[in-house]
């Protein structure tokens, strides 16, 4: 029988809201917290922000590889710098200014992509991000962080503000349910279990954990599955720990990200179970190798499976193999 966590229902905000409140009321004590944007104040929801500090903010324009060298400067000066841009320019146009400028030189920049994975729905391909943590899992000192709920959120900008190593936050757009769980501490590199079951694991990142515990519910309601349900919101550093305690426990494992099969949470689990010789039932769910599908957030995960349908299904698939 697995042990069910209660998980709220509740409807928060967006994450990037949450960033931007939390982002404010520190600010409000503490005069190094610096915003760096790219024509993002209004997508990044620091409207607000610049209007009550217009000395803690800085306005670049569309130009990201400043954006991303600009902050550096900043964060080398001491200033605890939040550079703001779309994901997918941020780590696709300033990647070599990521690479050398904060993580090389070990400037603790705490680079945040707002409308990340596939936000940007019907905008396309060319506004999709869904290569960042497979290139910049690559990048040596860089934490790489995915939250989501606003709990997680809330606590990964305040861990971020203090931390003195280079961080990537990655955010999307839609308002997300309030997840709860027995154990409530947040810690870079440690996941959240949100829910306890012993037939499988589903290990999600970011706004897939939503719909991998709707499919959890569903296996338990309909099929007497029980799952447990991971928010591994650090895809770097992945929690290896939790990882091995839990593939010693169930019986498969299904990893699923708003990103490419390619290089994302999927592969990170993959090779560290293999290598450590757990061999049981794993999939990997996301993004495949093409150009995705044009539409909204939610029709964009309805066609690749990332729903509470889609996910459940993949679980019995995985579970018909032992």
């Amino acid at each position: 029988m697995g042990t069910f966590i209660e998980t709220g229902t509740v409807t928060g905000k967006a994450n990037l809201d949450v960033f931007s409140g939390t982002l404010q009321q520190l600010a409000e004590t503490d005069t190094d917290i610096i915003a760096v944007t790219s024509d993002s104040r209004g997508s990044g929801k620091l409207a607000s922000f610049g209007q009550k500090f217009p000395r803690q903010i800085v306005e670049i324009g569309i130009a990201e590889q400043n954006l991303v060298g600009v902050a550096a400067g900043l964060a080398s000066a001491g200033k605890k710098v939040f550079a703001v841009s779309p994901a997918c320019f941020l780590t696709a146009r300033a990647l070599e200014q990521i690479k050398n400028d904060v993580a090389y030189s070990d400037n603790p920049v705490k680079l945040v992509g707002i409308s990340a994975g596939v936000s940007y729905g019907a905008l396309g391909t060319t506004h999709h991000s869904l290569h960042d943590f497979a290139v910049l899992r690559a990048i040596h000192n860089l934490i790489v962080v995915a939250p989501a709920d606003n709990f997680e959120t809330e606590q990964a900008i305040r861990q971020a503000a203090e931390t003195q190593h280079p961080v990537y936050l990655r955010f999307g757009k839609k308002p997300m349910p309030l997840l709860t769980a027995e154990d409530t501490h947040f810690e870079f590199g440690k996941g959240r279990i949100i829910r306890e079951g012993a037939d499988i694991a589903i290990v999600a990142t970011g706004e897939t954990v939503y719909p991998a515990l709707q499919a959890a519910e569903k296996l338990e309601r309909e099929y007497h599955i029980h799952s447990t349900v991971i928010s591994m919101h650090t895809i770097k550093p992945l929690d290896y720990n939790l990882l091995a305690r839990v593939a010693s426990k169930v019986g498969a494992i299904l990893t699923v990200e708003e990103h490419s099969v390619y290089g994302g949470l999927g592969e990170a689990c993959a090779s560290f179970l293999l290598e450590n010789g757990y061999h049981l039932p794993f999939k990997i769910m996301g993004i495949p190798d093409e150009y995705t599908v044009t539409g909204s957030q939610m029709e964009i995960f309805n066609h690749y499976g990332i729903s509470e349908n889609g996910i459940a299904e993949k679980a019995l698939q995985l579970l018909r193999k032992k």
